[in-house]
């Protein structure tokens, strides 16, 4: 089954590619890896839900804003090479959780992104990870994302 078809079997739809809001590109594919800019949860009027985990927001919500990041992310993949068949696999995640000085809890937020990945691409979406907490993000949105991927040329 092609990540495609699981979007499509989860009832997935991608959000359309994300756009830069400063000076960078979304992607740089360089040899056989393609690596994502940090991407957050923007929702489909173009806003960010504020959150700060362990103070405005629990976990489960956390959890959600980190999945649809990576539904960001995914969206920036497909733009890149045209289908998501072509990710080999997903090499690493660098994931950041606004969060308050005593939440503990970064990687029980970031699987959002980390379950989706699998969920869509497969064990080509197991990875190496970091999460990690942040004073702040921009937007104050609640989890920022980037991802290096190995692809098929």
């Amino acid at each position: 089954m092609t990540p495609e078809q699981r979007l499509e079997k989860l009832g997935i739809v991608l959000p359309p590619c994300p756009v830069p809001v400063a000076n960078y590109i979304p992607f740089r594919i360089t040899g056989n890896l393609l690596y994502a800019s940090g991407q957050g949860p923007k929702q489909e009027d173009g806003t960010y839900k504020e959150g700060r985990l362990g103070l405005t927001m629990d976990i489960a919500q956390g959890y959600e804003e980190a999945r649809l990041t990576g539904l960001h992310l995914l969206a920036v993949c497909k733009a890149a090479l045209g289908e998501l068949s072509r990710i080999e696999s997903v090499v690493k995640l660098l994931g950041m959780v606004n969060a308050e000085p005593d939440f503990g809890d970064h990687p029980k937020v970031i699987n959002g992104c980390s379950d989706l990945f699998v969920e869509v691409l497969g064990e080509a979406g197991r990875h190496a990870r970091s999460a990690i907490g942040m004073g702040s993000l921009p937007n104050r949105m609640a989890v920022e994302v980037e991802a290096i991927f190995q692809i098929r040329l």
